[in-house]
Formats: structure tokens, C-alpha cells, sequence
């Protein structure tokens, strides 16, 4: 698409044209493009929006790229935060303008959707062995020499079926080994001496090139502060041992990599340990859920509870919905549902309640089930909600919001709508 015209791919977003596969904007919007209307700096409570309808906030977006963009600058480590949290190109441009090296993905496709919004540095946090996608990724790399791309690998069968896949191909695939977080974690290598095969393996190749090791701190068994820089520090000394064998005879650095979104202070801590290896080391961290961080999940686990010092994480997730019933006192309704919300971590949590443009907090309002179209609310006496008002929710778990919007508006305190974030799940 944008490559082939040469027109920048987010500006083309600007162009869409505002219509039906877009909830909550509003009606008399129709037919505009999408730049059109944020010209327009509607407000998000009086400018036509209809319910639900999900924001960020500007404010509080900006407050997380900055906070995140000053810490891993601080523990010297370069940053891939994990794009499949919001699938938004508008996003990974800012993260990208905020100092990170490239953009962590999960999925073949997801992997295109960057390179189509001109993503030249992707990290794939998986081993990937289907031929069709290798393939094209071969071609990719062979069209574009600026094009840096590094994935898992965690098994001499992984290893055998790439390489058969990439016979011919151009360019070697840069791949990583991928530690396993211990027994009856997710994906990985169990054993150092496993590791060492997969190596070996990858060396045996001409159509891939080992560059460094990898893991996930988060699926640590039985995590906690001790359990996850142990582990981490057997990744380090993989990386040393590797080395010293000459595994990574001709690269440029070598990449140590972990980071998800709970434990990235130990990965600071572990990674400041590295010793000197026979090449510089690239230390690359891959948090993902600090852009819109969380009311929930996240808002419990972030290692910013640990080291304070180092700042604070904001929420900026909102989800707006509208009561629609209130059949019984302690009862009502409000017409947003699994369609719409993050459920599967956490409920949403009632903050505030909007009418006749008064804000004021939710009290004795809490979300007790949700349906496909319906919030349950169990309201107790003090609660002051009828039908008509808007509740603000806040969300859990980042992941499981984005995906459900294709279109998300970004409001400032004021309501003043100023952008709008295309999602491409």
C-alpha cells in the first residue's frame, strides 16, 4: 500500500472515510475522513460520541511514552516494547520517535502490518517455521537492506524446518535462542546443553545467523524477585557461554533480550551485570503494556510499586457506557459488554459518573458480570446513578482492549478529541 505509492503510510490513515466499522463515533460523522474529523477537536461528551465508546487519554499517554523512554535510557538498555498490546502503527511511531530501537511482534502478521507502516526493526518474541511466511519475510529482507529482523528459535526441528523453507534465500535470518523460564514454563529451550544443540544446529545453516539468546521473565514458575534474576542470570551466562564457544562470529553486538511488563526491573538489574563479551552487547528490553498501562492486572504488577523512585505508570484506558436500565435499587444496567471491555483478567471498574456534564465519583457502583452487550452494576444506597447517566470504567489487562476497537479516539482532560488510534487485529 504506502510503499508502493510512496505517500506516508500514516498519513494515509488520515484518509479513511469514517463509516460503519467504527463504534462510537459519532453518526453525523459518516462520509468524513478520519482527518477531517479530528480537525473538527469534537468533544468526547457533547460532540456526537455515542456509547460505549472507549478513549485514551493525550495526557496520560504522553506521561507513559516519557516515563518508559527516560527509564530504559537510564539502565542503558534499548527498547522493543511488544506491539501486539496495540497493533497501532500511529503508536509504534510515537514509541519509535521516543528513542525505541525497533518494535517487538508476536505473529506473522503482525509483522507485516509494521512493515507496511514502514517498521525497520522488528523483534518476533516466537520461533517461526510456517514455509509461506518465511518465504515472504525472505523477500522482505532481500527487498530492503535497512530491514533488521531477529526471531526465537527453541529447537533443532525448528532450526531444520527454517532452513529448508529459506533454501536461496538472500540474506540469513538472524535468529535468537530462547531460554525456557524453567519446567512447565511456555516456549524455550529447558537445558543449557539443549541451547547448545539448537546452536550448533543454526550453525550448521547458511540461511540463518545466531546473534544472541532470549527469554520471558514472566512465565518464571512461582515468581518472585529471587526466582526471576535467577533465571535471568542464566540467560546472561547462556549469552557468555555461546560466546565463548564463537557462536556469533560475524555479527556486530550480540543480543540479550527479556522484558515483559512486570518485571523489568530485574531485567535492569541483571542485564547492568553483563559482563564484557567479545562484542558489544545490544540489551533489549520488550515491556508492551506501559503505553496505555492498566486499571487493574498491570496497576498491581508494575515493578514501578518496587522502585517508586523511578516514577509512576498512569492509566489511560477510559471505557465510556450509558445506563440503560435501573429495574431494581440495587440494580442497573449499562450498555457496554464483552464486545467491548477487557474481561479476562479483571472486571471493569466504575470510576465516575457523567450528567448534565457534572462529574462526579462512582460510589457504591461495581461491576459484577458482563454479558456480550450488557454491564451488570450492583449499586448499594449511596449510589446516585439513573438512566440516562454515563459511568467511566477503567480496564484491565491493555492486550484484550485494544483489540476490541479499531478506532479509538484520544481525548484530553477536557474531552477535546485531538487524534484517533487505527488498530489492525
Amino acid at each position: 500500500m504506502a510503499r508502493e505509492t510512496g505517500i506516508d503510510p500514516l498519513s494515509r490513515l488520515a484518509g479513511e472515510r469514517v463509516d460503519h466499522r467504527f463504534k462510537g463515533l459519532p453518526p453525523d460523522a459518516a462520509g468524513l475522513t478520519v482527518g477531517e474529523l479530528t480537525d473538527q477537536r469534537r468533544n468526547l461528551f457533547s460532540g456526537g460520541f455515542s456509547t460505549p465508546v472507549l478513549a485514551l487519554s493525550a495526557e496520560r499517554l504522553e506521561h507513559n511514552l516519557a516515563l518508559m523512554e527516560a527509564y530504559t535510557e537510564r539502565h542503558g538498555l534499548a527498547f522493543a516494547p511488544h506491539g501486539k498490546t496495540s497493533m497501532a502503527p500511529q503508536l509504534f511511531a510515537r514509541q519509535l520517535e521516543r528513542g525505541a530501537w525497533g518494535i517487538t511482534l508476536a505473529m506473522p502478521h503482525q509483522v507485516w502490518v509494521a512493515r507496511e507502516f514502514g517498521i525497520e526493526r522488528i523483534f518476533l518474541a516466537n520461533e517461526l517455521v510456517d514455509p509461506a511466511a518465511l518465504r515472504h519475510l525472505a523477500a522482505e529482507l532481500s527487498a530492503d537492506p535497512a530491514f533488521r529482523f531477529v526471531c526465537y528459535v527453541d529447537s533443532v526441528r525448528g532450526v531444520e524446518l527454517m532452513d529448508a523453507a529459506l533454501a536461496g534465500a538472500a540474506r540469513p535470518v538472524d535468529v535468537v535462542v530462547e531460554l525456557a523460564a524453567g519446567e512447565g514454563a511456555r516456549t524455550g529451550v529447558r537445558t543449557e546443553a539443549e541451547c547448545a544443540a539448537v546452536a550448533a544446529a543454526v550453525a550448521a545453516t547458511d540461511t540463518l545467523r545466531l546473534v544472541g539468546v532470549a527469554g520471558y521473565e514472566g512465565e518464571v514458575p512461582k515468581a518472585d524477585p529471587e526466582r526471576v534474576a535467577a533465571y535471568l542470570r542464566r540467560l546472561t551466562a547462556l549469552a557468555a557461554a555461546l560466546d565463548a564457544e564463537d557462536r556469533f562470529a560475524g555479527v556486530d553486538e550480540i543480543v540479550v533480550s527479556a522484558g515483559g511488563s512486570a518485571w523489568f526491573d530485574a531485567v535492569a538489574e541483571v542485564f547492568a551485570e553483563i559482563p564484557e563479551l567479545s562484542r558489544p552487547v545490544l540489551k533489549l528490553l520488550r515491556s508492551g503494556a506501559y503505553l496505555s498501562h492498566d486499571d487493574g492486572h498491570y496497576r498491581r504488577i508494575t515493578p514501578f510499586n518496587r522502585v517508586p523512585e523511578e516514577g509512576a505508570l498512569e492509566p489511560a484506558f477510559r471505557l465510556w457506557a450509558q445506563v440503560v436500565s435501573r429495574p431494581e435499587p440495587g440494580q442497573a444496567f449499562a450498555n457496554a459488554g464483552k464486545r467491548d471491555a477487557a474481561y479476562d483478567l479483571d472486571l471493569p471498574e466504575a470510576q465516575v459518573v457523567r450528567r448534565d456534564g457534572e462529574e462526579r465519583p462512582a460510589t457504591g457502583i461495581e461491576v459484577s458480570a458482563l454479558s456480550d452487550q450488557h454491564m451488570w452494576l450492583r449499586t448499594t444506597p449511596e449510589a446516585d446513578v439513573m438512566v440516562g447517566d454515563w459511568i467511566g470504567f477503567g480496564l484491565s489487562h491493555p492486550c484484550t482492549s485494544f483489540d476490541k476497537w479499531p478506532l479509538i479516539p484520544v481525548a484530553e482532560a477536557d474531552g477535546t478529541v485531538v487524534e484517533y488510534i487505527r488498530t489492525f487485529f
